[in-house]
């Protein structure tokens, strides 16, 4: 019996860990004197009791958070809003009872004057009658302008029925600046039940169902364009999503969310594609 209750008690399944006092989702690390970002942060009181009033509160190390940005907007908070206190800036919640959680977004942007560096982003929940633990985060830069090129992709499709149903894609690459870029090349994959057609600026990958489109430079706010074709076919039936990802792109790009694209076509048989 001793036996039966020992491994009952081994089988029985480990409780779920506590989420942090406090946690952060920043929408991008790498950022420009001028450029705005976002912060989200979440607390959550483990307590037994209830932390009146409170804030959300972001501060940096080695240097001042206050020095490097301003707040220029704030959501998911009461009335009061954002604030600096201090060295930090805070969002407020009211209180926040035993178990409780919530979460504010910070709206930042980068002072005109703010040094290129790197300093680490440090969170805290924080109120009037209890305050937790301060928390790293993570490493925010501010780059320099003149070694930064962001570099966007956009993806345009246009279907053609008929006996052999083909669609056809035009690949748009951006360099948004300030510097001039090179080396860029962004990688295509078409769907499973397509096959290649032809392209012009990319270069079909063997059998596979990629394509490498390369860039050599582009100036700031300069585009190019390629484009490239695929064949579905008389049967063709279903949807078909294509992806566009550039990979590589010199000198650092600040911005990893404009670096994909994608499409997606329908086919109801081969004699009738739309996009």
């Amino acid at each position: 019996m001793a036996a039966l209750a020992t491994a009952f008690i081994a089988m029985a399944p480990a409780a779920n860990a506590a989420p942090p006092t406090s946690s952060v989702d920043v929408s991008q690390t790498t950022v420009l004197p001028g450029q705005t970002f976002t912060v989200a942060e979440t607390v959550y009181n483990p307590e037994d009791f209830t932390v009146t009033f409170a804030k959300a509160a972001i501060y940096g190390s080695p240097t001042p958070i206050t020095d490097v940005v301003d707040v220029v907007g704030c959501s998911g908070t009461t009335e009061v809003g954002c604030f600096r206190e201090g060295s930090s800036y805070r969002a407020a919640f009211g209180d926040l009872a035993a178990g409780g959680t919530k979460t504010g977004t910070f709206t930042l942007r980068v002072k005109d004057t703010a040094a290129p560096g790197s300093f680490t982003l440090q969170h805290q929940f924080v109120g009037d009658n209890f305050a937790f633990e301060t928390l790293d985060g993570p490493v925010i830069t501010i780059g320099n302008p003149s070694t930064i090129a962001d570099v966007k992709v956009a993806l345009a499709a246009t279907g053609h029925g008929g006996l052999n149903a083909r669609i056809d894609y035009t690949l748009t690459v951006t360099n948004v600046g300030p510097s001039a870029a090179s080396g860029i090349r962004v990688v295509a994959t078409y769907a499973s039940g397509l096959s290649y057609g032809s392209s012009t600026g990319c270069a079909h990958v063997g059998t596979t169902r990629t394509l490498n489109c390369d860039v050599a430079s582009l100036a700031s706010g300069a585009s190019a364009t390629a484009k490239f074709s695929v064949n579905g076919g008389l049967l063709a039936l279903g949807s078909y999503t294509t992806t566009v990802q550039k990979t590589t792109s010199s000198p650092a790009d600040p911005t990893s969310a404009n670096d994909s694209a994608s499409k997606t076509c329908s086919a109801l048989t081969g004699l009738i594609v739309t996009c």
